[in-house]
């Protein structure tokens, strides 16, 4: 298997730096941390990432990049450090402690970009996650070091005339085929490297002008038009001043279409793709049908760069000091605010696409949509609860709705955490009884239930359904009482439980409301049946789920239908079928990166080997979902319902191995990564052998005890 990671492809060739890129690895083995300075435009970034990029090897647990330029919210540095390095975590752990409960016994290197903006917060996570996790190393790239104890720096200084003269040269030849430096202009060559300091980004930006200009007009230009840009602030130091000629002069030479494009996009944070860009930068002096041709003109320009995802789709992305520069202009004519509602109304508009959309056979293109949109929907939900500099959010209910509306973000594609935090915030932000607020509500319940918060759940849930009956909300309160029967679900309550989702599923049913969500009532009223042994009951309740999600293309509530299904085999003995029926779960369970389907799947896959006869292959598979569940909550949500089957399958293995072999296979799955461990249970050869006895755990007990964490609707 090859070593894990995320670092991105390089676009381009790499010049130079090959002392830096030694002096590198030697900093990362004598110490753990490392963070490369320098002002911007010099390269820190692509340094890095190249020096991390030759490193592979030395870590098992893989390199794994983290861009944090477009992050604005202190509070969800953690947040994107667990998305880079794709950690879902569903318990109500502080997002640090999770980060550091799973760094703990890895060896991997973390590569921090662009933490300028967060650099407290930055420099207190990275101290803390060293602390406590003593096989990690981090590199960063910014401005300035972290100043943490043991930091070792590398200020990376301009590239040397001869590298910066390649550099130019290769970026030219991108732009004209066959470029080469006649003898006649090695000298102004020369000379405009040095007078743009040698910084990678200016000579990048001075390459695309010779599709219009020689090179000596290119230096006659940056000599004469701008000086009164080199000049600047007298204190600054020169390469900061370079960089700024740099990008200023790209912008005096768009015309005025491109600049205000240039301006307007500022808004923008990560990728955009074109529709965005058509229907928020569109207004006076632009039109929509010129957009297209404009963006065209920024990427030849490399103001834009273009990107093409996983997915296919074609999405734009700017430098931050490119996009700084931008939004001084856009402050600077007044339009930052008009600018920016547009920002949000559009995305506002896409998640309440992604919702609805959710609930058909595009449902796997709303998850890889919604997680490539991710720092623009939040920068919307940012807006909409905070407003801008000097003006306050223009109607906190629109956040409100947002935030709820993402419920399928947070639920569905294990972003329980981060809509935690943004729906407390949502719902602190105005307290006046509204369908946006009860919709936040229901969903804050349910994301407070699945991170095992069974007060919080409880609370916000029976507020939401008096509200909602305060108001005749008929759909706020079928999604509280819902949602109420499910925390009876994870309290071992089967009778309230049954109760409270069939009377849901009625309400429903009434008001004529068929999703994901509805359909996870009937798989959840499926469990609470199937737990008081009505297992016929629980299976066609399954079957009729399986039909539906077939009809409608769902497949988020199909892998928790086929979980029912694969339990209720196993039960009666049918260990063959439990095993393709938990297989399918597993697999779809892991394409939405569904940690708390996933890992259930994992655990009938361990029952279903064991009853196979392979007891050391269970152990390893129960010794991965073991290591899971920390993040998911308690094993198995503290229930004695869900643990019945587990403890019987943990009795007969190690009667099987012995206690020593089986604690040992045990510690062999809990080292394995989600993604590995998901491969493993998938790819098992077929045996046709069964252990002696058959398969079945018996009748599952019973208890009030309440459970740290929501099964049914991960």
């Amino acid at each position: 298997m090859s070593t894990p990671g995320n670092l991105p492809a390089d676009l381009t060739s790499f010049v130079g730096r090959n002392d830096e890129l030694t002096e590198l690895a030697h900093l990362l083995g004598q110490s753990r941390l490392t963070t490369v300075t320098g002002p911007g435009g010099v390269g820190k970034s692509r340094l890095a990432l190249r020096a991390a990029g030759r490193l592979q090897d030395r870590f098992p647990h893989g390199v794994w990049s983290v861009e944090l330029s477009g992050l604005r919210d202190a509070g969800l540095l953690e947040q994107a450090v667990a998305d880079a390095l794709r950690l879902p975590d569903h318990t109500t752990r502080a997002p640090r402690h999770a980060l550091a409960g799973h760094l703990a016994d890895r060896e991997l290197l973390l590569v921090l970009d662009g933490f300028d903006g967060l650099h407290e917060e930055c420099a207190a996570l990275v101290g803390e996650l060293l602390r406590r996790a003593p096989g990690l190393r981090v590199l960063a790239a910014g401005r300035r070091s972290l100043g943490i104890t043991g930091e070792q720096l590398l200020p990376l200084a301009p590239l040397p005339e001869a590298d910066a003269v390649r550099l130019f040269t290769e970026r030219a030849g991108g732009v004209l085929p066959g470029f080469a430096v006649a003898p006649p202009e090695e000298g102004l060559v020369a000379e405009l490297c040095a007078r743009l300091d040698g910084l990678p980004l200016a000579l990048e930006l001075a390459a695309v002008r010779l599709r219009a200009l020689s090179v000596e007009q290119v230096l006659e230009r940056l000599d004469d038009r701008f000086r009164l840009l080199t000049g600047g602030d007298p204190t600054a130091p020169e390469r900061h001043r370079a960089l700024r000629t740099a990008i200023g002069w790209s912008h005096e030479l768009c015309t005025p279409p491109e600049r205000l494009l240039w301006a307007r996009l500022s808004v923008f944070a990560g990728p955009f793709d074109l529709d965005a860009v058509e229907y928020v930068c569109t207004g006076a002096e632009l039109a929509e049908e010129g957009v297209l041709e404009t963006v065209e003109a920024l990427v030849a320009q490399s103001v834009l760069s273009r990107e093409q995802g996983a997915d296919g789709q074609v999405r734009y992305r700017m430098l931050e000091s490119v996009r700084e520069y931008g939004a001084v202009w856009l402050a600077a004519i007044g339009d930052e605010l008009r600018v920016r509602r547009r920002h949000r109304d559009w995305y506002l508009g896409l998640a309440t696409w992604c919702e609805l959309d959710w609930f058909s056979p595009r449902q796997a293109e709303v998850a890889t949509r919604v997680a490539a949109d991710l720092p623009n929907l939040r920068l919307a939900l940012d807006f909409s609860l905070d407003g801008t500099e000097g003006e306050p959010p223009d109607d906190p209910a629109v956040g409100q709705y947002l935030a709820g509306t993402l419920w399928f973000c947070w639920v569905g594609c294990g972003r329980l955490a981060e809509g935690r935090h943004w729906l407390e915030r949502a719902l602190d932000a105005c307290e006046t009884a509204s369908e946006a607020r009860a919709k936040a509500m229901w969903v804050y319940g349910y994301v407070a239930l699945l991170q095992g918060d069974s007060a919080a759940a409880l609370a916000v849930l029976q507020e939401c359904r008096r509200e909602a009956q305060a108001t005749g909300n008929e759909t706020a309160e079928a999604y509280a009482v819902h949602r109420l029967g499910c925390l009876a679900l994870v309290s071992d309550d089967m009778a309230r439980a049954e109760r409270f989702i069939g009377d849901a599923l009625l309400r429903y049913r009434g008001i004529g409301e068929l999703n994901s969500n509805v359909l996870m009532g009937q798989v959840e009223l499926a469990m609470a049946v199937a737990f008081q042994g009505q297992l016929d009951h629980a299976v066609r309740l399954a079957e009729d789920v399986r039909e539906i999600c077939r009809d409608h293309g769902e497949r988020w509530a199909l892998a928790y239908a086929l979980y029912v299904l694969a339990y209720a085999a196993w039960k009666s003995g049918e260990p063959e079928r439990s095993r393709r029926l938990a297989e399918e779960s597993l697999a779809i369970g892991h394409a939405f990166h569904d940690l708390v389907g996933s890992v259930l799947a994992l655990e009938m896959l361990a029952l279903v080997t064991e009853d196979e006869g392979a007891p050391q292959e269970a152990a390893v598979l129960q010794g991965a979902a073991g290591r899971l569940w920390q993040s998911v909550g308690l094993r198995l949500f503290g229930s004695r319902h869900f643990n019945a089957p587990h403890t019987v399958c943990e009795k007969r293995l190690r009667s099987a191995l012995g206690d020593g072999p089986y604690t040992a296979a045990l510690s062999e799955g809990g080292r394995l990564g989600f993604d590995e461990a998901v491969v493993r249970a998938l790819n098992r050869p077929r045996t046709h052998g069964r252990r002696p006895g058959g398969a079945g755990g018996g009748t599952a007990p019973r208890t009030q005890r309440p459970a740290a964490s929501g099964e049914t609707a991960g």
